[in-house]
């Protein structure tokens, strides 16, 4: 356990940190999934919107520190390909 004030505050920050990037993880994987169960189910429409959703939230995550860019790149564009591969 911290003894020094500063200390102490750079844990509550630390956790307050640890539990958005949390969230956001939660949130983009959830949308990833909703994506990949759209592009599986052979609807192209509903696929289009869905991985557009995915990627517009896989990027607000990288814009917040929560992904490093290159996972980022990565995870858009293995949704793109299996959106484009559809046909």
């Amino acid at each position: 356990m911290a003894n020094i004030k500063s200390a102490k505050k750079r844990i509550k920050v630390i956790n307050k940190k640890t539990l958005l990037n949390k969230m956001t993880k939660s949130q983009t994987k959830t949308e990833i999934k909703k994506a990949l169960a759209a592009v599986e189910s052979g609807d192209k429409a509903q696929a289009e919107v869905a991985v557009k959703a995915a990627i517009s939230r896989i990027a607000r995550s990288e814009s917040k520190g929560v992904y490093h860019k290159n996972t980022a790149s990565r995870k858009i564009s293995r949704l793109q390909r299996m959106l484009n591969n559809m046909e």
